[in-house]
């Protein structure tokens, strides 16, 4: 008979309140996701009105992605010492002063601090969901919640793209961030209402009053009463970042991080410059807009079916499959033709590919650490690869103003994906890296 908290919730079904909060941390990710992206949507209009050369402008997208960086190696580390829930809070709440202060930017350098004081919280709080999502769901659904969390971000670039179409329309750039603020402000009572701190952290950090607050929480999600908190984990127990550089975690930690890093460098490129690329051609922001957006829907279908594919054939395989026709599309997009309605379906397909090895490495990295240390290999592998989300938009911005054109640079870049295919085939994922 369960007697823990974590062997209470992991036997235990799914109730109205803890699929709730299972809710609100998707719905965090696609405001991520909004708030990620609103940057590609405002690119066209800040470079027109401030004529910001092409080599800046990819500084500027990037900024925000190395405030990701940070903010998830630095920031999520709260998410264990604080907890899961006022990380969450408060990094909510540096995003929304981020969101809103953008609009009062006056030159790149003001613009640029902002969007990296948002990154520092986003890349903070998705951390911490990740951590939520985990220990909120069950045994039998938690292969399933993952990514359907992470495919949040996605959808929430899609039908916020959509919305800020119509801002774009009416008015200048600076109404997408005001909508973000908005979104992002609006989110905090409602996360605070629907997310209670997890019975896992209480358990393991044991606060005040820490087994009644698991019960309050077993009892609001509709699941039996834990009697004792369980044993207390040593320290020794507990692992550190230098486990998963020691044999034989050294090889997967290394292989991972760089196949991560070198496919997200690919896949930021893409969704960052679409915008800006399909203005260049001669549309209009809306358009470009239009096109980022139907790349979203594209990424976030492509994430979702990645679960079931990999069910079939493995995670591991439906990733390759996956980067393989990442490396394809992109260099299809290089070459699309300066057609609106071709360049949408082209995008979707490209984010289709990508956004689904993306999704792929989360499975992956939990897969490749034992429990002892799989938060903090999962943790270092992500924290790095948006080190490497920050160099592809940069990356490009560079070779655009050296006179490269679209296809070249696409290829270039492309190359990330299939160096993270060999580095993939190169990961030896054992038994007991896989238990959970």
């Amino acid at each position: 008979m369960a007697s823990t908290p974590r062997e209470i919730i992991d036997e235990g079904k799914l109730g109205g309140w803890q699929k709730a909060a299972l809710g609100m941390t998707i719905l965090l990710n696609a405001l991520d996701g909004f708030d990620v992206m609103s940057i590609s949507f405002a690119a066209p209009g800040i470079a027109e009105e401030w004529q910001v050369p092409q080599d800046v402008l990819g500084w500027v997208l990037s900024m925000e992605l190395i405030g990701m960086a940070v903010g998830s190696i630095l920031l999520g580390g709260m998410a264990d010492r604080f907890g899961r829930r006022p990380t969450i809070l408060g990094c909510l709440s540096v995003m929304g002063i981020g969101m809103l202060m953008v609009p009062t930017a006056t030159g790149v350098e003001q613009l640029s601090a902002w969007r990296l004081l948002t990154g520092l919280g986003i890349g903070g709080m998705l951390a911490a969901l990740n951590a939520t999502v985990a220990e909120f769901s069950n045994a039998r659904y938690r292969s399933l919640v993952l990514p359907l969390m992470v495919t949040g971000y996605p959808l929430g670039a899609f039908f916020g793209g959509m919305i800020a179409a119509n801002v774009l329309d009416a008015g200048d750039w600076r109404g997408v961030f005001y909508l973000g603020a908005g979104l992002t402000i609006a989110a905090i009572p409602l996360s605070y209402w629907l997310i209670p701190e997890t019975p896992d952290w209480l358990a393991d950090r044991r606060p005040p009053g820490a087994l009644q607050r698991i019960n309050r929480t077993l009892h609001r999600f509709g699941l039996p009463q834990a009697g004792a908190l369980p044993e207390a984990i040593s320290q020794e127990q507990r692992g550190s970042l230098s486990d998963i550089f020691k044999p034989p975690l050294l090889s997967r930690t290394v292989l991972l991080t760089i196949a991560y890093l070198t496919h997200v460098t690919a896949y930021y490129y893409f969704v960052k410059w679409i915008p800006k690329l399909v203005v260049d051609m001669g549309f209009d922001p809306a358009a470009g807009g239009d096109v980022l957006t139907k790349a979203m829907l594209g990424g976030a279908i492509g994430g979702g079916l990645l679960g079931v594919v990999a069910l079939k054939i493995g995670i591991k395989k439906a990733t390759v499959i996956a980067l393989a026709g990442a490396f394809v599309m992109l260099n299809v997009f290089g070459r699309a033709p300066q057609d609106v309605a071709m360049l949408g379906w082209i995008a979707g397909v490209t984010a289709f590919f990508s956004n689904a090895a993306a999704v792929g490495f989360y499975a992956l990295l939990a897969m490749a650490f034992p429990p002892h240390v799989r938060a903090t290999g999962t943790g270092f592998g992500i924290g790095f690869g948006r080190a490497g989300a920050a160099m592809g938009p940069a990356l490009a911005g560079i070779l655009f103003a050296r006179g490269l054109d679209v296809a070249t640079v696409s290829l270039i870049i492309s190359i990330g994906s299939a160096i993270s295919i060999v580095a993939i085939m190169l990961v030896r994922m054992t038994n007991s890296a896989k238990a959970t």
